[in-house]
């Protein structure tokens, strides 16, 4: 796309830091670490964070909640010339979200080879053949934010890993019994 953004690096980076408070918010109730927030007008205007393991709602994702708090807070689904800032590049639902809403730009942290269309898989936000595009930007604070997903992942396993051996060594108990 041709557009260009008039955010300066330190911006990026201070909202991204913005979107990792809300992926902290996540990972301390063991949701998947994903933070988003809404930015218009230099303020932020909405923040969401991932809770599809506690609502049990595969659309509540956190940029679907950094959306709707964001039209709320401006009493408009029209989020034009809106940043929005996550840590993880957008799935298909997410990026249609960001193109309904009229979201101007959008910047994400890690790129997400299995599900992004920000530039991963497809690039839904940039497709000339939809009303809206975004101007899109990846890798903004890439590393603390795929550092953050790789960690808790590796956390979960060796619970599980853990889980298994406790499990395994019950059974070979109660067999000697």
């Amino acid at each position: 796309m041709d557009k260009e953004s008039l955010l300066t690096q330190e911006e990026k980076e201070f909202f991204m830091t913005e979107a990792i408070k809300e992926a902290n918010k996540a990972e301390k109730i063991a949701e998947v670490p994903i933070g988003a927030i809404v930015v218009l007008d230099g303020k932020i205007i909405g923040r969401g964070h991932n809770l599809r393991e506690d609502s049990q709602d595969a659309t509540a994702h956190a940029e679907m909640f950094a959306i709707k708090e964001a039209c709320q807070t401006i009493g408009n689904w029209r989020l034009e010339r809106a940043q929005l800032f996550v840590t993880l590049e957008p799935c298909p639902m997410c990026s249609g979200a960001m193109i309904l809403s009229r979201v101007d730009e959008v910047y994400f942290g890690a790129y997400d080879p299995k599900a992004g269309t920000a530039g991963s898989l497809l690039n839904l936000l940039e497709d000339e053949r939809f009303n809206h595009r975004a101007y899109v930007q990846g890798g903004i604070l890439e590393t603390e934010c795929g550092q953050q997903l790789t960690d808790f992942f590796r956390k979960i396993r060796a619970k599980k890993k853990l889980a298994k051996k406790l499990a395994k060594e019950l059974q070979e108990d109660i067999e000697k019994d």
